[in-house]
């Protein structure tokens, strides 16, 4: 009976730690999910699959283009010719076929090196196609990065509830052996009580904010069941190695996407703008072609009759006049040139102040941080000093509680400094196209 119970015993464990058990997710695999499964990533990797489809010879017209036709028909008539001397021809049912067959082929030779501008235009199209997909990735990392520090931020928020809770039961109790030994009042516990159930309130509201950051990170990796539950592997926002500013800000000229990507466009409004000067120079277009015709004639002086035969045409001309569109369109298009120009320059100043900016709050979070745990290890100080003078009646509750709070406080001040550290940190790797060093360094 004793071994049986043990067994049963052991089952039940077995079982409730089955049931409790959760899925463990670290940042490399937060990272590798999402980058396999998120919907942005395989949308843009289609639209990159399509650009790098056009970048082909024939789409740029420098390969000649060749159709093969076939081509049968009949007809069926009834005919009545007046001769010219007098008398008539009938012919009822007359019935005639045509079969014929053709191989052409054509290609422009020359038409102001349009071709092969658009040939590079479109491998610079490519080009920004993997570089808009390279965007899309190292955004969502940085959202992913960011959602998985967050939820470690909101877990340790939860767990200084926890404490909060804790701390207010701990008075709750002091505060009952207190009354039954009628060295305080009812309203002292009942004073406790109320404590105990804001901080309490306050627990459950944290979990719903545990939960909330759970299903975010879940929705970026983009898993089948958004409302899987997990754990992180971290349990702390670590903050990476000191980032210098001139490595930053050299990293960032050389492979900030958003960068690279105005310099491309760029380059595609001047292949633009050379395409567009291309109409006013001459074109030489060549053809050539075999064809063969096979006809049947049920009245005529023959019954059948066979065609074939190479036929070829060279086709040369240039654009004199068209109304002073060409004038308007190469006027429009270096316009663009140096609207795309003023884009680039634009979008350079644009990360120079982003990265001064976040810099600066980084480099200043960074020394708020040293601060606040100061701050915090002054406020334990101060609780464990408080909860023994409370203990020995010389401390009143609301005393103990703006102690107990000041610590609370301090608690989450560093939390969120550090959080806030930790978002500056993605940010600048992130405008230094250094994102993806979450990936390879975990």
């Amino acid at each position: 009976m004793i071994i049986r119970f043990k067994y049963l015993s052991l089952l039940i464990i077995l079982t409730l730690s089955s049931v409790n058990a959760q899925d463990v997710y670290d940042l490399k695999y937060c990272i590798n999910t999402g980058l396999e499964k998120n919907f942005s990533i395989l949308i843009e990797k289609n639209s990159e699959s399509i650009a790098k489809n056009n970048h082909t010879l024939g789409n740029a017209g420098l390969l000649p283009t060749v159709d093969l036709t076939g081509d049968h028909s009949g007809t069926v008539k009834n005919i009545e010719q007046d001769l010219t001397g007098g008398g008539k021809n009938e012919y009822n049912g007359s019935y005639n076929t045509t079969t014929a067959a053709s191989l052409s082929m054509g290609m422009t030779i020359f038409n102001g090196f349009n071709a092969i501008t658009t040939y590079k235009k479109l491998n610079e199209l490519k080009v920004v196609g993997e570089l808009n997909t390279q965007m899309t990735i190292e955004n969502l990392v940085a959202d992913i990065v960011s959602a998985y520090y967050n939820y470690i931020l909101q877990v340790q928020l939860l767990e200084n509830m926890k404490y909060a809770v804790s701390l207010s039961k701990e008075r709750l109790r002091i505060d009952e052996d207190r009354y039954l030994l009628g060295s305080s009042s009812k309203l002292q516990v009942l004073q406790s009580r109320v404590y105990l159930n804001a901080d309490s309130s306050n627990l459950s509201k944290q979990t719903e904010i545990v939960r909330s950051a759970q299903i975010t990170l879940n929705e970026l990796m983009a898993v089948e069941d958004l409302g899987v539950r997990f754990i992180s592997k971290d349990t702390v926002i670590n903050i990476g190695s000191y980032l210098l500013y001139e490595k930053l800000h050299e990293e960032m000229m050389a492979g900030n996407t958003s960068v690279l990507i105005a310099s491309r466009n760029k380059t595609i409004s001047e292949y633009d703008y050379r395409i567009i000067l291309s109409r006013s120079y001459p074109y030489l277009n060549v053809s050539t072609g075999y064809s063969y015709t096979f006809n049947t004639y049920s009245n005529s002086s023959y019954t059948r009759q066979y065609t074939d035969g190479l036929n070829y045409e060279l086709t040369f001309g240039v654009n004199l006049y068209d109304g002073g569109n060409q004038r308007r369109s190469i006027r429009n298009s270096s316009l663009e040139v140096d609207n795309k120009e003023l884009m680039y320059r634009k979008v350079e100043q644009s990360v120079n102040a982003d990265l001064l900016k976040i810099y600066s709050a980084y480099s200043n979070n960074l020394r708020l941080i040293k601060l606040e745990e100061q701050n915090l290890q002054t406020a334990t100080e101060n609780l464990d000093i408080a909860l023994e003078r409370y203990k020995l009646g010389s401390l009143s509750g609301i005393d103990l509680r703006e102690v107990q709070k000041s610590l609370l406080d301090a608690r989450e001040s560093l939390l969120s400094v550090q959080y806030q550290t930790k978002l500056a940190e993605i940010s600048l790797q992130l405008i230094s196209g250094k994102i993806m060093e979450y990936y390879r360094s975990n």
